[in-house]
């Protein structure tokens, strides 16, 4: 049953994005690769979507993959399965926690996870760079290397980047002046 199939799939997701939502989005395009549930352009309007909305990405993005595929019950299935692992973990941690948090090996373990969580978000920050800076498929279809490069999007990044570093407003501010600008100059 499909349900059950986006529970488990959710349930993994939330089992192993440790490093907070952003960490969702490797295991999240993997399931475009091996479900087509989504797109990666479905994908990263929703990664948009939830940055400007209350509530953790990763549940954000689960929910509207589940509601995807299956509708409201399916929405409510990745949802419970991607908060699962973490509520179960949460209750074992925090019975054994000031035991164990002193312990060297893990603290060399959480030393070792945190690089490893920099590195997905990373990898995952190229990919949304790519969808969203680049026309990678018009380059396939032309070889023009000129055709490669969305300028428009480029220039807002470049802006908004400049922006965020000097002036470190709330993102709200940004997400709507972005989407302001797009929707005038239809990026």
């Amino acid at each position: 049953m499909i349900y059950i199939q986006i529970f488990l799939e959710f349930f993994k997701i939330g089992l192993f994005s440790v490093g907070g939502g952003l960490a969702t989005l490797p295991f999240l395009r993997q399931l475009i690769d091996q479900y087509g549930w989504i797109t990666h352009e479905q994908l990263l309007d929703m990664i948009a979507i939830s940055e400007s909305t209350p509530g953790p990405i990763g549940i954000n993005t689960a929910t509207f993959v589940g509601h995807i595929v299956g509708g409201v019950a399916g929405g409510a299935a990745a949802t419970v399965g991607i908060v699962a692992p973490s509520i179960i973990i949460i209750i074992i941690i925090a019975h054994y926690f000031s035991k164990f948090s002193e312990n060297p090996i893990v603290k060399a373990g959480f030393s070792g996870i945190r690089p490893a969580v920099a590195g997905l978000i990373g990898a995952v920050s190229f990919e949304v760079a790519k969808i969203a800076l680049l026309h990678v498929e018009e380059y396939k279809a032309t070889r023009n290397v000129f055709a490669i490069l969305n300028v428009k999007a480029v220039i807002l990044f470049s802006i908004i980047l400049y922006l965020v570093s000097k002036y470190k407003k709330h993102p709200i501010v940004y997400l709507s002046a972005a989407a302001l600008v797009g929707i005038v100059l239809k990026l």
